[in-house]
């Protein structure tokens, strides 16, 4: 069967930032961002995007448009078959996280329609917990991955790039928007002194704990490590400048995530919310009480959590269709059949995350913090040792830069290996440490 393709650069372009900008922008950043402090996480997360993520992100590219392929099939089509371990990592790690983020996709779906009834008002953390967890959580979780399963149905030019070229720009203005409402309460002050004030010995102090948060994080938002970019390249023309898009996308994310700490930050600090409390619910219980107090609060908290579940969806997306792709490509199963039955399997592994909070966790530091950045490593070591003379060839296509190819491939093949490597070792370190506090202790 023919294969689909993009039917403009914007579609991509959009597409590609629609996977990038999601809950890991504006859920899971802030309240990782609080937990590490606040502008000293910022700096490390900004320096992963800038010296690693985008590499990696052109490695992506790379591998997806030169082989036409899935992560794990593209490696068939580059005649280096004992390298696909390296895209099974990532789609394992790509199901694994649709998974939870479903669950949580059906949280933000939940918090919209309890924003315009004012259902979580009266206490915030009791609403929370009657509500993340628990057969309403299992319901709103099928909830979400059957819009999730419908637009990827549709496929790329009818499902994901028609829904990205609405959704994305929505989302960005939308942001705005609620930046600068934020901007205007009385808490802005100290908020943007917390964000945007780093202070170099707290960075110094908490490197071990700060780099793989960081970097898992900088992998999340770019949807790396997952083959999400590798698929979505796969379905690019030769003429694209592949370095202006990756330049593109990363700016868009980095900017989307810079304005969600812009915005939950205000809000939290003009109620006296500490940030990074809650954990994986603190958007929902902090912001929940921030808006409780605020004037016209519930409109505002509509607002917020309309936009939360836009992004949540346009992320989900692009997981989603990894998976697909890989069964249509292969077995060459019609795509709403494979969608269909792919959504109900993750959907049934997400269960216990929503009947049991202590997964979620579970779920998402094995993910991010040794998943991802172990599938960027294989990626790069790939591309780097094994591949560097077609990279470089495939990256010169729509753009003739040689100079910046042969830098890039000497980036890939010393500094992301180095960096990754290390961080593949403290996400591993801190993840044992975590399950036997939790499980054992």
């Amino acid at each position: 069967m023919a294969r689909e393709t993009w039917a403009t650069r914007l579609g991509f372009i959009l597409a590609a930032v629609g996977s990038a900008v999601g809950l890991g922008n504006i859920w899971r950043f802030p309240f990782l961002t609080g937990e590490a402090g606040g502008a000293a996480f910022l700096v490390v997360y900004l320096l992963f995007v800038a010296v690693i993520g985008l590499p990696v992100l052109l490695v992506e590219l790379v591998i997806g448009r030169r082989s036409n392929r899935n992560p794990i099939g593209a490696f068939e089509a580059l005649e280096a078959p004992n390298w696909k371990f390296a895209g099974v990592v990532g789609a394992v790690a790509g199901f694994i996280i649709l998974s939870y983020y479903s669950v949580v996709g059906g949280w933000v779906i939940q918090y919209l329609i309890a924003s315009l009834t004012g259902a979580y008002a009266a206490n915030p953390g009791e609403y929370f917990l009657s509500t993340a967890s628990g057969l309403n959580a299992v319901a709103f979780h099928a909830l979400f991955m059957g819009l999730v399963a419908t637009v990827v149905a549709l496929g790329i030019r009818d499902g994901l790039e028609r829904a990205a070229k609405v959704m994305v720009p929505s989302i960005v203005f939308l942001l705005v928007v609620l930046a600068g409402y934020g901007s205007t309460l009385s808490g802005a002050g100290a908020a943007y002194s917390y964000y945007l004030s780093p202070d170099v010995g707290t960075i110094v102090a908490n490197a071990t704990s700060l780099i793989p948060d960081a970097a898992g994080q900088a992998f999340f938002t770019l949807s790396l490590g997952m083959g999400v970019m590798v698929t979505y390249a796969s379905y690019l023309g030769e003429d694209r400048n592949l370095f202006r898009d990756a330049g593109t996308i990363v700016v868009i994310d980095t900017l989307v995530a810079f304005l969600a700490g812009l915005v939950v930050f205000p809000f939290l600090f003009t109620q006296g919310v500490e940030p990074g409390s809650g954990g994986a619910g603190a958007v929902f219980i902090s912001l929940a009480t921030a808006f409780a107090e605020l004037p016209a609060g519930g409109v505002v908290g509509a607002v917020f959590f309309f936009m939360l579940g836009i992004a949540a969806l346009t992320s989900a997306f692009s997981i989603l269709e990894v998976v697909v792709s890989y069964v249509v490509d292969t077995y060459g199963v019609a795509r709403k059949p494979a969608t269909v039955a792919i959504a109900g399997i993750i959907f049934l592994v997400g269960i216990p995350t929503a009947l049991d909070l202590t997964y979620l966790d579970t779920y998402d530091l094995l993910a991010n913090n040794i998943l991802l950045i172990l599938g960027g490593l294989l990626l790069s070591l790939f591309v780097g040792w094994r591949y560097a003379g077609e990279a470089i060839e495939e990256l010169r296509k729509g753009s003739g830069d040689a100079t910046l190819s042969v830098a890039w491939i000497w980036i890939v093949r010393l500094l992301v290996p180095a960096v990754l490597l290390y961080t593949l070792y403290l996400g591993i370190e801190g993840y044992a440490e975590f399950l036997v506090e939790t499980y054992i202790a």
